[in-house]
């Protein structure tokens, strides 16, 4: 198992699980989620998505969401999603993430930490309104910083053998990888063959 960044190519099964797990996604980019693949058939396994607010008050990061598909439950994998995507955040100058969630938890094992409505930064705050609004006033904000961020082994060990719990889906055909999804610019990158001649 493996999770990268989200391809163009990805949208429209992006768009189909979204749909299918009842999220609300608004402002929908594909360049801002990334998938959990399994290495040999390149089955997704479930996806996550942080969303950087920009606000005249100040930004923070939020992890939107994490969804692992149903026959890949209970395997570590959407521990790796909420790595990567912390990671993400912090490449892009976030040290904090935010979240808001029913199941405090479900995220407590990764180092975050329920924070007071008094002790967030105004847009955090309001987001959090509008979060309540939307999904009830039971849901409340969390927060971990990057230095104390960490995946406990128990999850890493379950993503290192994950299966799926099913056969593949009807019609699914493994999607074989690209130079893009190493990195590679096909159109400028220039290779080199030794063919022996």
């Amino acid at each position: 198992m493996y999770v990268r960044d989200a391809k163009n190519r990805d949208e429209v099964w992006l768009l189909d699980r979204i749909e299918e797990a009842d999220i609300d996604d608004p402002a929908f980019r594909s360049r801002d989620y990334v998938i959990a693949l399994d290495e040999e058939t390149s089955r997704k396994a479930g996806f996550g998505r942080i969303r950087v607010h920009k606000t005249d008050a100040g930004n923070f990061c939020e992890l939107a969401f994490v969804y692992t598909l149903p026959p890949w439950r209970q395997q570590g994998v959407a521990a790796h999603v909420i790595e990567r995507l912390v990671d993400e955040a912090s490449d892009e100058g976030y040290d904090t993430v935010y979240t808001f969630t029913r199941q405090p938890e479900y995220f407590t094992p990764f180092g975050f930490e329920p924070r007071e409505t008094s002790e967030l930064p105004e847009p955090v705050a309001e987001r959090l309104r509008r979060v309540r609004k939307e999904r009830g006033e039971d849901v409340i904000a969390m927060a971990v910083e990057r230095a104390d961020f960490s995946v406990p082994s128990r999850f890493r060990e379950r993503f290192k053998n994950a299966s799926p719990a099913d056969e593949p889906e009807d019609g699914e055909v493994p999607v074989e990888e690209t130079a893009e999804d190493f990195g590679i610019d096909a159109d400028e990158a220039t290779y080199k063959y030794d063919t022996g001649n």
